[in-house]
C-alpha cells in the first residue's frame, strides 16, 4: 500500500527537519484519505471528531452490555493484530488499550521493556519499530522519550508497510488518548447541564510536566466559552507554549496559587500528581505541596455538580475519603478510557460505520 505520494515523502528529507516544523504544518502527514491514520497529537482533533468519537464510544458501550453485542464487536477486527510497545511504566493506559483491542476481537502482542528486545544488542529503535510493523497492523507506543511516537510514525510512513501508530504517552509532552478520555468523561459528567461548553475547569498540581493537562488544554479550543484555572506552585506552572496556544485561540485562563479561592467557581477540577519521574533527582524530592491537595473539607466548598477528575495514579493529592462523594469522577474516568480507545481503533480501521449501523 502506498501511504503517501512521492512528493510528500520527499518534502521532509530528515527527521530533525520534520520534528522542528510547527505542529499545524505536520497534521496532514498523519492523515490518509481525509481521515486520521496516526494519532500523535491532541491538536489533530476538531469538535466534529470529538463529538463523533464520544458518540461512537457510547454505542460500543451499549453493544457490550449484551452477549450478542459483544460477539458483534469481537467480529469486527479478528483479522487485525496490535503491538503494545509500553516501555514506560503504565497500568491504566496499558490495560485500557489491551481491553479495547480485545473488545474489537484483535490479537495483541506486547513488549514492556527495551531489555527484552534486540535494542540491548545495539539495534536502533527505528529497526525495532520496523520489525514490529512486519507482524502487526497497529502499533500503540508509550515511551519516556518526547517525540518517540511521532518519530515512529514518521519512519513507518516512509516504508512499504506504514501501519498506523497511536501515541499512548510520549515523554512529558503529549498524551492525546488521555485527553480524549478526559473530554469523554467531562461530556458524560455534564450531560445534564449542557455539556462542556461554557464551563470553568481547574487544572491543579504539576502543570509544567503533566502531559495529560497539556494535551487536554489543546482540546479546549474546540469548546465555547471555556475558562481554565491553572492552579500550581510557581515551580510547576503551565509552560508558555500552552498559554501561547490558548492566547492564540482566545481561550480564557487564569493562574493562581490559591486553590481554595477558586473552588466555588468551578464546574470541574482536574487533579494531578507531582511528576517526580521527570526530576533529575526524584529520590530527594520530598515536598508534597499540601496547598494543592483536595481534602474532605473541600467537598463543602465546591458546587453540587462539580466533577473531580484525576488521570491516576494518585498519591496524596486527593484524600481517599473523597472517593465516596458522587462528584468524584476519576474511577468513572478510568473506565471511559477503554471505551473511547476502542472507538478510536474502530475509527482507524474504518469499522465505525458498522457500529453506527446497529443504531440506525
Amino acid at each position: 500500500m502506498e501511504r503517501y505520494a512521492e512528493q510528500t515523502r520527499q518534502e521532509y528529507e530528515g527527521w530533525d527537519e520534520f520534528f522542528n516544523r510547527p505542529v499545524d504544518e505536520k497534521l496532514d502527514f498523519f492523515r490518509l484519505n481525509g481521515r486520521i491514520f496516526d494519532l500523535i497529537y491532541a491538536q489533530q482533533f476538531d469538535r466534529a471528531f470529538l463529538d463523533y468519537l464520544c458518540q461512537l464510544a457510547e454505542q460500543i458501550r451499549l453493544l457490550a452490555r449484551t452477549k450478542v453485542g459483544q460477539r458483534k464487536l469481537r467480529d469486527l477486527l479478528p483479522h487485525k493484530r496490535a503491538m503494545l510497545y509500553f516501555v514506560q511504566p503504565s497500568t491504566r493506559t496499558f490495560l485500557s488499550f489491551i481491553n479495547a483491542c480485545h473488545t474489537l476481537g484483535m490479537g495483541v502482542s506486547e513488549i514492556r521493556s527495551t531489555s527484552t528486545s534486540s535494542e540491548v544488542k545495539g539495534e536502533s529503535p527505528e529497526d525495532t519499530i520496523r520489525t514490529f510493523a512486519s507482524y502487526v497492523d497497529l502499533i500503540i507506543s508509550r515511551h519516556r522519550e518526547a517525540g518517540f511516537a511521532e518519530k515512529t510514525a514518521w519512519v513507518l510512513n516512509q516504508t512499504e508497510r506504514p501501519v498506523p501508530v497511536i501515541n499512548g504517552g510520549s515523554g512529558p509532552d503529549q498524551h492525546p488518548t488521555q485527553a480524549l478520555l478526559d473530554i469523554y468523561t467531562l461530556e458524560r459528567e455534564f450531560r445534564n447541564i449542557g455539556g462542556l461548553d461554557g464551563k470553568k475547569i481547574a487544572m491543579v498540581g504539576d502543570l509544567k510536566r503533566g502531559r495529560t493537562v497539556r494535551s487536554l488544554s489543546y482540546l479546549m479550543k474546540n469548546y465555547r466559552d471555556i475558562t481554565l484555572y491553572f492552579v500550581a506552585p510557581k515551580v510547576f506552572r503551565m509552560k508558555d507554549d500552552i498559554k501561547g496556544f490558548l492566547d492564540k485561540h482566545g481561550i480564557a485562563y487564569r493562574e493562581t496559587e490559591d486553590f481554595e479561592s477558586v473552588m466555588p467557581l468551578l464546574d470541574g477540577i482536574y487533579m494531578t500528581r507531582i511528576q517526580n519521574e521527570y526530576s533529575e533527582h526524584p529520590a530527594t524530592e520530598e515536598e508534597t505541596y499540601p496547598d494543592f491537595h483536595f481534602k474532605r473539607k473541600h467537598l463543602s466548598m465546591i458546587q453540587p455538580h462539580c466533577a473531580i477528575l484525576h488521570p491516576l495514579p494518585r498519591r496524596y493529592e486527593i484524600e481517599i475519603c473523597v472517593d465516596k462523594d458522587p462528584r468524584a469522577a476519576y474511577w468513572r474516568q478510568e473506565r471511559c478510557g477503554m471505551w473511547i480507545r476502542a472507538a478510536l481503533i474502530a475509527y482507524i480501521f474504518k469499522v465505525d460505520s458498522v457500529i453506527a449501523d446497529e443504531f440506525s
